[in-house]
């Protein structure tokens, strides 16, 4: 079966902005609770750890998608 390459870009978006969304409605929970745990992990610095690998992961993640989107091009065009 061939996905369209115009069918990518919107169906990208859609996840992009389904994460965006799931982001927005976690951060505004969050301002409403206190969470001891983060509390504790941002008075010893081990928060900056945590966010360093969730960006890890996510910039991994990125990078991924981006190579498997160039690969997928070169094997439309041929």
């Amino acid at each position: 079966m061939k996905i369209p390459f115009n069918r990518f870009p919107s169906l990208f978006s859609r996840l992009v902005m389904l994460m965006v969304i799931m982001i927005s409605s976690i951060a505004s929970k969050a301002q409403t609770q206190q969470v001891e745990m983060a509390d504790g992990m941002r008075s010893n610095g081990k928060i900056y750890i945590v966010v360093a690998v969730c960006l890890t992961i996510l910039i991994g993640l990125f990078f991924y998608v981006f190579l498997l989107d160039r690969k997928i091009t070169k094997i439309e065009k041929e």
